[in-house]
């Protein structure tokens, strides 16, 4: 290099060149980056660098204090009453006990900012695998009734909609009348799913943990959206490993 000859990426030394291509993957293409003009981070590579995503901070003595141990106690007696009439009438169905056993001792849960998008649901204790961990709750209504409010909603300018199918004809919709279950994002690899239980003639829909999720960490279910026009996809920004980068 010339006495009094400008640095660029053009004419580095072999060693600083070397350095850069290892630590830059895509290098400015002014060959500077004060002389780069503006332009924007898409926002997939923003979640890449952003620190604990899908964490959220814990304050286990507030967690612990969440519940009233009087209304467990409560609870408990109410349901050591009814299990004995529980277990002659379904005896072989489990699901219908650790639904009764989700409803008297709920699971400490909070809602925070996501990575992912927006609002997030995270767990504040510890969810050993198997578990329920919380009903989806909303107002039923039918397919045709579910299409018609999806597109009110729209023209309302409201496009956070929560409509979670129950079968072919059934709609649960939580957008204005739900719980904070609504919240859960979605994941390619999520850490819950989703089961619909008939309970009295009645069908539920419940989210189970598949595998033990850790205090501070985000609630996620697979959404399963129906594949149709890239186009129209969402981009996802679960960040898994086995992300499929459209919802």
């Amino acid at each position: 290099m010339a006495k009094g000859e400008a640095v660029t990426s053009k004419n580095l030394p072999e060693d600083l060149e070397a350095d850069l291509e290892e630590n830059d993957d895509e290098p400015n293409s002014s060959g500077c980056a004060r002389t780069q003009g503006f332009f924007l981070i898409p926002q997939e590579e923003k979640a890449q660098h952003q620190p604990d995503r899908n964490r959220a901070i814990v304050d286990t003595a507030t967690a612990v204090g969440l519940a009233s141990a009087r209304d467990n106690r409560a609870d408990s007696r109410r349901f050591v009453q009814g299990i004995e009439q529980h277990k002659k009438d379904t005896a072989s169905d489990t699901d219908i006990l650790k639904f009764n056993q989700l409803r008297t001792r709920k699971k400490q849960l909070k809602f925070a900012k996501s990575p992912i998008h927006d609002w997030g649901l995270y767990a504040m204790e510890l969810i050993p695998a198997g578990d329920m961990v919380i009903e989806y709750v909303g107002e039923v209504v039918r397919q045709q009734i579910a299409d018609e409010r999806e597109k009110a909603y729209e023209r309302q300018g409201n496009f956070s909609t929560y409509l979670f199918r129950v079968d072919d004809d059934l709609v649960v919709d939580a957008t204005r009348k739900g719980n904070i279950a609504r919240l859960m994002n979605h994941c390619c690899t999520p850490n819950c799913n989703a089961k619909i239980l008939t309970l009295n003639g009645e069908k539920r829909i419940v989210l189970y943990a598949r595998t033990t999720i850790l205090p501070g960490h985000e609630l996620t279910y697979d959404y399963k959206f129906q594949g149709g026009d890239q186009a129209d996809a969402i981009a996802c920004l679960c960040g898994s490993p086995g992300c499929r980068r459209y919802l």
